[in-house]
């Protein structure tokens, strides 16, 4: 227990426990909101024993109260191993146990298995949000945690974080958005005037990229489409239990056949068909009548509707996050006709702002998700680790802007004015 004017700091053992309307809540009102911050799909990862003590995330949720009121809570697990973080910090435990210093137990500040950025300290305002993180860095202090890491961290949380000291982590992931860009003349470098706008369909998206990769992507549609193969999509309770099942025997192969376990369960899945159907968009792949591929991404909606989640009809989607795929037989570019042609497609015909690719993957740029800056922020008790470490973070962070600086100049966009959309 902490207090700090009339505000009271409790750790709670379990998402259930924690008033799904206020949580929910006080995520609406944040600036960069997420579907998986929700109350139902972190409440989801615990029921369905994706993320327990018994996998290694023991969940230790930090609030603040004002009375009965909460104003401030954010999602913590204790871990005893770094597993579905994508934010890897293997050698730093390594360095730890070199010299018999215990690295587990850590704390993360993090949505389980989702490298997705966004909010994280959720608070009604900046004070709040402040005085949360210093929450939690107080109470790991004195259960001897070694560390805290907020991951994929919003911009508000990581001035919050700067605020209180934390060390800054930058890694890089792939963004797509739905915007054409303004263009260049290649001779002169001058603006040529044209003004950002939405596109209208793929093939006047296609019509902004440069010439090589505009018939790379084509020649690659053109093979998923000669191999006889047909996608189809749906939507939120659309999604049929059938399709589930599918979607999972995709998804667990792909872990399979890179030797793991997958991270999350079947019945995780069923909870959000009946929980947060609106949050998913499934789609798959067909070949004479069968399925043979599914890819499944999540969406967000506007927070004004989060207080009616099913509530879909007047919905627009601001985003959509690239999350799972998989595939029963194996056909000549059907991963990116899955991952990012059918989506993109999707997302210009519904007016979506963004697409995030998730994690890595540099290939992305080539279908013109640009690098952007994603960004963590640590706390290490012990004061030694925490300056060698702050001297680490120093050079990494000048090798990921290098490393920006270098993708700018590979931009997938063609230089010169627009061109009329054709099949060519």
């Amino acid at each position: 227990m902490a207090e700090e004017a009339a505000i009271i700091a409790r750790v709670i053992a379990s998402p259930l426990d924690v008033d799904a309307a206020a949580w929910n809540g006080l995520l609406a009102c944040q600036s960069h909101p997420t579907p998986f911050l929700r109350h139902e799909y972190l409440a989801a990862l615990h029921e369905s024993g994706s993320a327990t003590p018994r996998t290694g995330w023991a969940p230790r949720f930090m609030t603040l109260w004002e009375d009965d009121i909460l104003v401030a809570a954010c999602p913590l697990y204790l871990k005893n191993h770094s597993y579905g973080e994508y934010v890897f910090d293997w050698a730093w435990a390594s360095a730890y146990e070199q010299h018999g210093v215990p690295y587990y137990p850590k704390a993360v500040i993090a949505v389980p298995f989702t490298p997705v950025p966004g909010a994280r300290l959720l608070a009604r305002d900046e004070a709040t949000r402040a005085l949360l993180l210093q929450a939690v860095c107080q109470w790991c202090e004195e259960e001897n945690v070694s560390s805290v890491h907020m991951l994929f961290a919003s911009d508000d949380d990581i001035a919050a974080g700067t605020q209180q000291e934390l060390m800054l982590r930058r890694t890089v992931q792939f963004h797509w958005t739905n915007e054409a860009p303004r263009t260049l003349d290649v001779d002169t470098g001058t603006d040529t005037g044209s003004q950002a706008r939405r596109y209208t369909s793929f093939d006047d998206f296609l019509s902004t990229l440069a010439q090589d990769k505009r018939k790379k992507i084509r020649q690659e549609r053109r093979r998923v489409a000669d191999a006889g193969v047909r996608f189809r999509w749906s939507r939120g309770t659309g999604i049929s239990e059938a399709d589930w099942d599918f979607f999972y025997r995709c998804y667990e192969r792909t872990y399979l056949e890179h030797g793991n376990p997958p991270y999350l369960t079947r019945d995780f899945f069923a909870r959000m068909a009946a929980h947060l159907p609106q949050a998913w968009l499934l789609f798959i792949a067909e070949r004479d009548g069968r399925p043979i591929a599914s890819s499944l991404i999540a969406i967000s909606v506007d927070a004004s509707i989060a207080s009616a989640p099913k509530d879909l009809k007047n919905a627009s989607p601001l985003a959509a996050y690239g999350r799972y795929w998989g595939a029963l037989e194996r056909v000549d570019c059907l991963h990116f006709e899955a991952c990012y042609y059918q989506p993109l497609q999707w997302c210009i015909e519904h007016g979506v702002q963004r697409f995030e690719g998730g994690a890595q993957g540099e290939h992305k740029m080539a279908r013109a998700l640009l690098p952007v800056q994603a960004t963590s922020a640590h706390w290490l008790a012990h004061p030694a680790f925490a300056d060698a470490v702050e001297r680490f973070l120093a050079r990494e962070s000048e090798g990921v802007q290098h490393y920006l600086d270098e993708l700018q100049e590979r931009s997938p966009f063609r230089k010169t004015g627009p061109l009329t959309p054709t099949g060519a």
